[in-house]
Order: C-alpha cells, then structure tokens, then sequence
C-alpha cells in the first residue's frame, strides 16, 4: 500500500523516514495518506494521486483544498485542525461521488452559505464541522441537515427524524440531540494505522450509524413493521 505525497516540505520533515520507504514516484497509485500535525501549508502534490481512497491531512496549515479535485475515489477525507475558511464550488463536490465520511471541524467556515455547496456531495453520510464559527450560526444544524439529502450524522449526534420532518414532536427518545442518537464517528487518531486499519474504521461508522438510525428512527421503525407484515401476509396466503 503506497503511502504520501512527495514535496519538498514533506522530504524535509523528520518523520518522512517513518513513511520513505513506501513511496513511489508514481503518485497515481497512492490510496492512502496520512501526514497530521507536519505544519503543512500546501496539498498541491495530490493533483495526481487518483486512486486516493483516505485522506488525512489534519492538524496543518491547509487553506486550500482544490487540488483535491482530481481525487475523485475519495471514501473518507479528514481535514479538521487547518485553517480552510471557505470550500470549493459545487462541481468540486459533485466529482467527489464516493465520499462518505469528511471531517472538517477546528478551521475557519463563518458563512452558511459556502457550507451548503457541501450538499453537492452525492453519497455524503457524516460531516463534522463543530468549533468551526459557522456552527455558532442559528440554524446552522437545520440548514446543514435540510441541504444534504444523504447525511445521517453530524457533530457527534445521528440525525433524527424530528430535524427533517417538519413540525413532527416526538417522545424524548426519538428526540434531536437525544444521548441514543449520540456517536463520536471521528475520534483521536491512533498512530500507525494502516490503510486496512482505515478501510475497517470507515465500514464500523457507516455501520454503526445505520444501527443507530435503525433503532431510533419512528420512520425506519414503521418501514420495518409493514414489511414484515407485508411479507408474513403473503407467506399465510402461499400457504
């Protein structure tokens, strides 16, 4: 598995050595890097890594993400702890069609409306982008969930069916914010994961959520029961 990206910043640094003796000059074949805490400012050496599957660039200096848009087999992308204060348009977005799990809290988003480009993200399920100034904002939750038909988690909490039904008062545990709904989907990064590690961790979250939602969503719930009705119906008249 081919990890990195090879820039001068990056040969210079002194945990390269960590990384040095699994790259190639063929940047098109890397599916997986993680350089997080290296005080990097630029991601322009991604341009070319096409296969890239995971992403981790956090705890850097990154201001611009364009250079992502030729990764376009993204699953997973982590980017909290930059200082990106806006996103790129959507057709960056929408090329992103595997893209799953993006993380983006601790960087500088102020505006609602830049954020919401993030609703041309096609197979988008879990966004993080608390302690970002954006998340100050009133309605900053609703906006975001309302916009991104996909999304099942965000900021620590899965969805409910409350925030996208209108007007709908559930019981305490089909509540938003409710502790059942609660999911820590991007915690502390271990160091040493491989790409199989990652691969692993992003199926865990996807599965997790969907766990969630299957027990606490009134929606799923009902779903269920009529198709088990549906079916136990057609068995009795087989039968």
């Amino acid at each position: 598995m081919f990890h990195g990206t090879i820039t001068e910043e990056l040969t210079n640094h002194e945990e390269w050595s960590h990384y040095n003796e699994n790259v190639i000059q063929d940047h098109k074949d890397f599916v997986f890097v993680k350089f997080s805490g290296l005080h990097l400012k630029s991601m322009e050496n991604l341009q070319s890594c096409i296969s890239l599957r995971v992403c981790i660039f956090s705890n850097n200096f990154i201001t611009d993400i364009r250079p992502l848009k030729s990764c376009i087999k993204l699953v997973k992308l982590d980017l909290h702890g930059n200082q990106i204060k806006s996103l790129p348009d959507t057709k960056f977005w929408s090329g992103l069609k595997h893209l799953k799990l993006l993380y983006l809290h601790d960087n500088g988003f102020a505006k609602l409306k830049n954020v919401c480009v993030l609703s041309a993200c096609p197979s988008l399920l879990a966004l993080t982008m608390f302690d970002c100034p954006v998340s100050l904002k009133k309605g900053y939750r609703h906006v975001l969930v309302n916009s991104m038909w996909p999304l099942k988690a965000l900021d620590h909490h899965v969805i409910s069916d409350e925030e996208i039904i209108q007007n709908w008062h559930l019981p305490e545990r089909f509540r938003t914010y409710n502790c059942r709904l609660f999911f820590n989907f991007c915690p502390a990064l271990k160091k040493g994961s491989t790409y199989e590690d990652e691969i692993n961790n992003i199926k865990y979250v996807i599965s997790k959520i969907n766990e969630i939602m299957a027990h606490n969503s009134p929606v799923l719930i009902v779903q269920r029961w009529i198709r088990g009705f549906l079916v136990r119906k057609h068995l009795r008249v087989k039968q």
